[in-house]
């Protein structure tokens, strides 16, 4: 029979083992602001500032350590029943406080500069992610993945990733095509190659007639647009539904593409939050520039 002093040394040394499982070894990654954060153990109280960040967190494994979101966060549903913190445009400092998060994530163009580095004076470690190619989701994936302690599962769900953009981005051979890619209608506004949209429209054998603006998403005016002239125009503002998108292009019929009926749509969610699902907004790309290729 086991004594109770054996029994407590036993229970002793169990919870000794048990702890490094549960602390981690301290982490230090640099973010996409190129700035170095170091945290004590892998992250166990996340917030996020964006929709795609939280989905991002899930697809890593780590959608249990996700305390609280940004307005609009709806994927996946676990995510859409946490509390809301503020907005892409504003971050309620007090509330993500109240909560006593170990690792804010935020998404380096869409939130505020100020409310990020008053979060980080008060002692909130603050990652930053911004993916402009299709390679730093999966980037962002293993990094995410780091952060909180699951390295194994965000490294399958990056490789998968990785997987499926080699599988879709097989554009040799294919004619070549002038696109304009539409996130605004009124005033319209495109996007530029630095964006990671630009990189979706040239891995479908696109090119970007408005990418080498300096802007990620600059506005154009309609003289500009009747100059370029594109062969195809792709609207994320229908909620991917082409007749929408086609009944927004009628009044511009000086452009070929919409002579030609060659306007196509795209569902926003999918390319506007730039997490693991915008291969299926890749995906929607490729095939619409097919159509036009074949005349549909």
């Amino acid at each position: 029979m086991v004594s109770l002093r054996v029994r407590a040394r036993l229970l002793c040394v169990a919870l000794f083992l048990l702890v490094p499982a549960a602390r981690g070894e301290p982490v230090t990654l640099t973010d996409d602001r190129g700035v170095s954060i170091s945290l004590a153990r892998p992250a166990q109280r996340i917030v996020t500032l964006a929709p795609s960040l939280a989905e991002l967190v899930f697809a890593a494994g780590a959608g249990d350590r996700l305390i609280a979101v940004s307005t609009y966060t709806d994927y996946p549903p676990a995510a859409a029943r946490l509390p809301v913190i503020g907005s892409h445009g504003r971050v309620d400092v007090e509330r993500v406080l109240a909560l006593a998060p170990d690792l804010v994530l935020a998404w380096q163009s869409g939130n505020p500069a100020r409310d990020l580095a008053r979060l980080e004076r008060l002692g909130i470690p603050v990652f930053t992610v911004e993916p402009r190619r299709l390679g730093d989701i999966a980037r962002a994936l293993r990094a995410v993945g780091v952060l909180a302690g699951t390295r194994q599962l965000a490294e399958a769900a990056a490789e998968a990733f990785e997987r499926e953009v080699g599988r879709l981005a097989v554009v040799q051979g294919k004619k070549p095509l002038r696109v304009f890619f539409e996130i605004w209608h009124e005033p319209l506004v495109t996007v530029s190659d630095a964006h990671l949209i630009g990189d979706l429209v040239a891995h479908c054998g696109g090119t970007n007639v408005f990418g080498g603006l300096a802007l990620l998403t600059p506005r154009i005016a309609r003289e500009s647009l009747y100059a370029a002239d594109p062969d195809a125009v792709i609207s994320s503002v229908s909620n991917g539904a082409r007749d929408g998108a086609r009944a927004l292009w009628r009044d511009l019929p000086q452009l070929r593409a919409v002579r030609e009926d060659r306007v196509y749509a795209v569902d926003p969610s999918l390319l506007h939050r730039q997490g693991p699902r915008v291969l299926d907004g890749f995906h929607a790309i490729c095939a619409s520039l097919d159509l036009a290729r074949g005349g549909r």
